[in-house]
């Protein structure tokens, strides 16, 4: 089943006018919510990031966050779904193809439900990363529908056997082509502030959370290619990748080339979390 507004409807029957301006312009904002054994995690802080993306794109949904958080849960619980994703977007609708804001047009949500195992292997070995000049546009806080960059960085990186890109500008980090990055270095936790120039990734917020609860040492700030390269251990995090360790960067490895201690820590106390929300579901 699939959400059309406030209406379920089946897969066939959910369509998109030609004209839509998610389609035409990438004029929209979406989210994507993690769910583990049919409960979603941190649905609350996913919504109110969705809320934050609608006002600043000053884009009106077809009805409040509150009532669309309960189709949320409806939807998960219609499709059935144990461990997998929703993905939800709202455009601005569809109306003659102009640039400006059109006057007349009515919001589109739509949302739906996909089965995805957890990357168990990769959070297991690590992964290795590529870098590549962060080439998107000035306003990466705001999750919206303009995603080529992301897609093209993330390409790059495919082709040259690694599984993400990590982006900078200049010689700043700032994040990756679908994560946020964290680098130990001196036994510090780094990370890029959340300004306009990365996502401010819900899980990364989880991550910093459990580096207080147990008494990382952690800077919100930027850190240059080089400093990076000479990290201990570096991680990319989101909703799909969770805590994922990185253990070479264009062919260097991270530290000694395995997944660090500090890095099992977060994983573990993540997994208890993820543990703590299956539960409440059963």
């Amino acid at each position: 089943m699939i959400l059309v507004n406030d209406r379920f409807v089946e897969r066939t029957e959910a369509t998109v006018d030609i004209e839509d301006r998610g389609y035409q312009f990438g004029d929209g904002v979406y989210e994507v919510i993690r769910v583990y054994g049919g409960a979603p995690f941190l649905l609350d802080e996913h919504m109110a990031r969705l809320a934050r993306s609608l006002r600043e794109i000053r884009l009106e949904p077809p009805y409040g966050i509150d009532e669309l958080t309960d189709k949320i849960r409806r939807l998960i619980t219609l499709n059935a779904l144990g461990d997998g994703i929703v993905y939800l977007q709202i455009t601005r609708g569809a109306s003659p193809r102009t640039h400006g804001f059109p006057k007349n047009a009515h919001s589109v949500l739509t949302a739906y439900t996909q089965t995805l195992d957890r990357p168990l292997q990769a959070l297991q070995e690590g992964i290795r990363a590529h870098l590549t000049e962060d080439i998107r546009w000035l306003r990466c806080d705001i999750k919206s529908l303009n995603l080529l960059g992301s897609v093209l960085a993330k390409q790059e990186a495919l082709d040259k056997g690694c599984a993400e890109a990590i982006l900078h500008r200049g010689k700043t980090v700032t994040e990756g082509s679908a994560s946020n990055v964290f680098a130990l270095i001196g036994g510090v936790w780094f990370t890029h502030p959340a300004n306009h120039l990365i996502l401010d990734g819900i899980t990364r917020r989880s991550v910093l959370r459990i580096m207080q609860e147990l008494d990382m040492p952690v800077k919100v700030e930027a850190v240059t290619v080089e400093q990076l390269l000479a990290a201990e251990e570096i991680i990319v995090t989101s909703t799909t990748q969770e805590i994922m360790p990185v253990v070479a960067v264009d062919g260097r490895p991270v530290g000694d080339g395995s997944v660090g201690p500090w890095t099992r820590r977060l994983q573990a106390a993540f997994e208890a979390a993820i543990r703590e929300t299956a539960s409440r579901s059963s």
